[in-house]
């Protein structure tokens, strides 16, 4: 089945790049409430002893290198922004509110209080009906920020002073054996046209993790690093696989590889995240930058830099 609904077919032209706009960078940016838990930032209500470090030390990487790119919008695409019809892009100016992990309520309830780049969000409205795609502005005052869009815009910025635009996952995927991400592709290219149009500098975040098998048995003390590791050898063979694509090919070499590693594991790839991400970069013909790898009760997660 078809994971989205077309609209009546149109061919939109993207426009030039303005000089000194377009995407600067893009990350795979996974969200697992429990880097944020670890960090123990002062939004976040519950208090760790830290744990998972290798991949807050990636994201600690992430972050130098966002200040010396320096952009003017962060654009998050996140799986648990669930859209069972079309693609949703948050146009409230102001969002404020408080975003709990609905499983780990104990670990994530974090106070949110951003800015959008509302001139932005609305071209992508535009730009993805444009491009034959069902999309709606989300402008409901109060809708709460789901945990995903939180966790990959802490990580990556947790002082929260860019201008962020979060777009939802339309997830039907996930409720179905084969999934389909042409649709994703089509969301990149319309993305990119919408940054280049408005002029602006974007880095772009896939908030995604990569196998997605987990325990279903949470330690006494959650941040017990003795006891994290893979929970299947053969989802970490596949996320293995999937890395082994990225640091030594060309990113073209992934539009086969996403889908082998969605057939082969428990994959959040499937949400379309990173084809998003990939898309809307135009497929870079270098090698992906991969800055971190590591389990989050049991699920492979990558911190992975791209640039156009």
């Amino acid at each position: 089945m078809s994971r989205v609904f077309h609209l009546a077919p149109k061919r939109a032209e993207d426009p030039p790049e303005p000089a000194g706009g377009g995407i600067v960078a893009g990350y795979l940016s996974p969200h697992p409430p429990h880097l944020i838990y670890a960090d123990n930032p002062p939004q976040n209500e519950p208090r760790s002893t830290g744990g998972w470090e290798v991949l807050r030390w990636a994201y600690d990487e992430v972050r130098r290198r966002v200040r010396e790119l320096n952009p003017d919008v962060l654009v998050v695409h996140a799986p648990h922004w669930i859209t069972m019809v079309g693609h949703h892009v948050n146009c409230v100016p102001h969002p404020r509110g408080t975003s709990v992990e609905p499983i780990f309520p104990h670990l994530f309830r974090y106070h949110y209080d951003f800015r959008t780049d509302v001139e932005l969000a609305e071209a992508l409205v535009t730009s993805f009906a444009d491009h034959g795609l069902v999309s709606r502005a989300m402008r409901e005052e109060g809708v709460r920020v789901d945990y995903a869009t939180i966790g990959a815009l802490h990580m990556v910025n947790p002082r929260w002073d860019i201008p962020v635009v979060s777009i939802s996952a339309n997830n039907n995927p996930y409720f179905y054996a084969e999934a389909e991400l042409t649709q994703m592709e089509t969301l990149g290219r319309a993305t990119r046209a919408a940054i280049a149009q408005t002029g602006r500098r974007a880095v772009l975040l896939a908030s995604n993790s990569l196998s997605h098998l987990h325990f279903d048995r949470e330690t006494e003390l959650p941040e017990d690093m003795s006891r994290e590791h893979a929970y299947n050898n053969d989802q970490y063979r596949a996320d293995m696989a999937l890395l082994e694509t990225v640091r030594s090919q060309p990113s073209k070499a992934l539009r086969a590889a996403i889908p082998e590693h969605i057939a082969a594991s428990e994959a959040e790839t499937k949400s379309g995240s990173l084809t998003w991400l990939l898309s809307a970069l135009d497929w870079p013909s270098t090698t992906g930058d991969v800055l971190g790898y590591g389990t989050i009760i049991g699920t492979g997660n990558a911190v992975i830099e791209w640039r156009p």
